[in-house]
């Protein structure tokens, strides 16, 4: 039996990954999928304090709670900054980072860094009424839709889930100072269907940080695989397991 983490990415919820967990949990395995600070059950904790750190707390206080061991870390979107300063923080509790259509940061990055088309949504985040709140990206025509999302059914399940992001999320830098860290495999999945541009991979370099060849797998579908193909998407994880 693994033990699975999986965190939502800006904006989403852990009901993301809804169609996910039964899959896993049906393989014999141990899942938690819990929403982050200001997010699902915990969006009344919504403010302009909750940051990347807040996030990273969020995910480190679960695994301490929870005494967790050997866990497969995989962090959506944004939350790939999350699971790499989690993994810093408690890196002999992490089994395997998979950095799902992810960022993936250095140390002391932020996700303007990592991406920066962010810019443009911070700058309008400080110049709004609130001077805090990023709100979700707009559905575009398709093949891009809601986060890759294009069902209408889907389409509406996900519009409710969804709250804005505090600015501090994108604008605190990640810390990546041990050397355990290094030494976690990791895994790249990338949705290659529908990228709106500005929203772009960096390349996965050949060697990873640890010395390994690269591990690189694709979903052809849009960002949010995790609702559009669920099975494909729990077939690849269950790999690391």
């Amino acid at each position: 039996m693994s033990t699975y983490l999986l965190v939502h990415g800006a904006w989403h919820s852990g009901r993301s990954w809804d169609r996910v967990v039964p899959l896993l949990e049906s393989a014999g395995h141990r899942v938690f999928a819990p929403s982050l600070t200001g997010y699902g059950d915990k969006a009344h904790l919504l403010g302009p304090e909750v940051g990347l750190d807040t996030h990273v707390d969020d995910v480190v206080g679960l695994i301490i709670d929870e005494d967790l061991t050997d866990v497969v870390l995989v962090g959506h979107s944004y939350a790939g900054l999350v699971i790499s300063s989690a993994a810093n923080r408690v890196p002999d509790r992490i089994a395997e980072l998979v950095y799902l259509d992810a960022m993936v940061p250095v140390d002391g990055e932020t996700a303007a860094d990592v991406m920066p088309v962010t810019r443009h949504l911070i700058d309008l985040a400080l110049k709004s009424d609130s001077g805090w709140r990023v709100p979700p990206l707009p559905e575009l025509p398709h093949p891009q839709g809601l986060f890759g999302v294009t069902d209408p059914e889907d389409v509406a399940w996900l519009r409710a889930m969804l709250s804005d992001q505090p600015v501090r999320c994108l604008q605190e830098p990640v810390h990546l100072d041990d050397p355990a860290a290094a030494a976690i495999p990791r895994t790249h999945i990338h949705c290659t269907v529908g990228k709106p541009e500005g929203i772009d991979h960096r390349p996965v370099p050949a060697i990873q940080p640890n010395g390994a060849p690269a591990q690189v797998w694709e979903l052809p579908t849009g960002h949010d695989c995790m609702i559009t193909m669920p099975d494909e998407l729990a077939g690849l994880l269950l790999k690391l397991g």
